[in-house]
């Protein structure tokens, strides 16, 4: 990948010209979160395409365009220039902006777009100058994965070599498999996928990612963490795109499957996003000060726009049906919308590795990996800075295990929401925060809450669930 501040369109030419390129790829992203691409002979790449861009037809991508008005140019972002890893001809991709070519304004459904607006809206509060996102995105290996709805029938089958639950397998079952919940750390053969994951890790090095380490998570089926490091907000959201890209394709090598889907397994843990937030003026740290866990001010009332607005931010940052199988009160799930320094069920931990300025941050923990990091990042952002400027009270910290709370206690403790359709009846009621500077617009949240709506929420609504049949069958 490209160094952002030095690229621009004669160095991408110069770069295509010196390692013999032969096609361009280029990327964007849907609403729900998903990289879309099209390719095209490098010789139709000049210096004047990164203003006039690449035509597309806009209609058919998720939460788009009407067909009456699906005409999008494609404009590259020469700071995301990399060699594709996986493709048999030299092909160099490109992340895009996404612009209407009638009003040559950005398009305001381009989650990129909500990213950069977020920034943008930043710098004009003055209050600091760039947020640093560093987001720890989960998922499962499998082996193969079977599923099918129709009128008749819905069913899933995972198959995973390090599940407990293939182990009736006779073939090639040598039996060192993690118990659920306890994968943390084993050591290999008990950790089936050490070369797949540093395969995985190289192949980010060599696209340009910046790696701080790898490791196996709590359940079984290859629950793995790969952990970035932070950066700017766009740039950020731009690193979790290809974070996913190469994940996908360096499994698909290896004949395996991965899924970033957030609770794939029953009575294991499910798959998270946890990400770390500081906000930064004239390079120095503003999170650092003599406050709870050695917080300052700003980061106390940052605590408090992401604890108030909670509800309303899980619609974005948790925004499937799934989602709400991983966030469930009294499974260590972190669901409880308060802070503390250790306690993990708290939606907001204050990481106390170091005591270094630079090293204090946010972590808010409700996240997963099934979201749209654009969208998520700068909504986080926007919920934060509004906690900011409005000097919002975070509370008392949550430092007791959240176990050892009585029922009156518990009470006093406000939680996320428990399903998607509740997640999104708080985004209608709750997103004045996120109209600040036009970040998000009306039309988009609403776009965006009836798609979730139609697609996801009733369409999980209408049909019969497998274990339906064990519960009532016989009713």
């Amino acid at each position: 990948m490209a160094d952002a501040k030095t690229a621009d369109a004669k160095t991408v030419l110069e770069f295509i010209k010196k390692n013999d390129v032969q096609m361009l790829d280029l990327r964007f992203t849907d609403l729900p979160g998903l990289w879309h691409h099209i390719s095209y002979p490098v010789s139709q790449l000049h210096e004047s395409s990164f203003e006039e861009g690449f035509g597309m037809d806009g209609s058919s991508i998720r939460g788009w365009a009407a067909i009456n008005e699906s005409d999008m140019l494609l404009i590259p972002d020469p700071s995301t220039y990399m060699l594709d890893p996986f493709t048999e001809v030299s092909t160099l991709v490109m992340t895009c902006d996404v612009i209407d070519p009638v009003t040559k304004q950005r398009y305001d459904r381009d989650p990129r777009y909500i990213a950069k607006k977020a920034e943008m809206y930043l710098n004009s509060t003055a209050l600091a100058d760039t947020a640093y996102f560093g987001a720890e995105a989960e998922f499962f290996i499998f082996d193969n994965v079977r599923f099918d709805q129709r009128e008749q029938h819905g069913f899933y089958f995972i198959d995973a070599e390090e599940g407990r639950w293939n182990s009736g397998r006779e073939e090639n079952n040598l039996g060192y498999r993690p118990r659920y919940k306890e994968g943390y750390f084993p050591v290999p053969p008990t950790d089936h996928y050490q070369d797949l994951r540093s395969e995985m890790v190289m192949t980010m090095i060599k696209c340009g990612l910046d790696v701080e380490c790898h490791h196996h998570e709590v359940a079984t089926g290859g629950q793995t963490e790969i952990d970035l490091k932070y950066d700017s907000l766009v740039r950020s959201a731009d690193h979790m795109m290809l974070y996913k890209y190469i994940v996908k394709n360096v499994a698909n090598q290896y004949g395996k499957t991965v899924t970033f889907m957030p609770k794939p397994i029953f009575q294991d843990n499910g798959s998270g996003m946890h990400t770390h937030q500081s906000l930064w003026k004239g390079g120095k740290p503003l999170f650092a000060g003599d406050g709870y866990a050695g917080l300052s001010q700003m980061a106390l009332w940052y605590l408090g726009g992401l604890i108030k607005h909670g509800p309303a931010l899980a619609a974005i940052i948790a925004p499937t049906t799934n989602s709400y199988k991983r966030l469930v009160p009294g499974f260590e799930a972190p669901v409880n919308l308060a802070y503390s320094r250790r306690n993990r069920s708290a939606a907001c931990r204050i990481p106390m590795y170091s005591a270094s300025p630079k090293a204090k941050r946010v972590e808010f923990r409700p996240p997963d990996p099934s979201s749209n990091p654009y969208m998520a990042f700068a909504a986080m952002l926007m919920a934060g800075l509004d906690g900011v400027e409005n000097k919002l009270d975070p509370g008392q910290p949550l430092d007791k295990d959240i176990y050892d709370l009585g029922p009156e206690e518990l009470a006093k403790v406000p939680s996320m929401p428990g399903s998607l359709e509740a997640a999104l009846e708080a985004l209608e009621k709750d997103h004045a925060f996120l109209l600040k500077g036009d970040v998000f617009t009306e039309e988009l949240l609403s776009t965006y809450i009836d798609y979730k709506r139609s697609k996801e929420v009733d369409a999980m609504r209408l049909r019969p669930h497998p274990y339906e049949f064990a519960l009532y069958y016989d009713i």
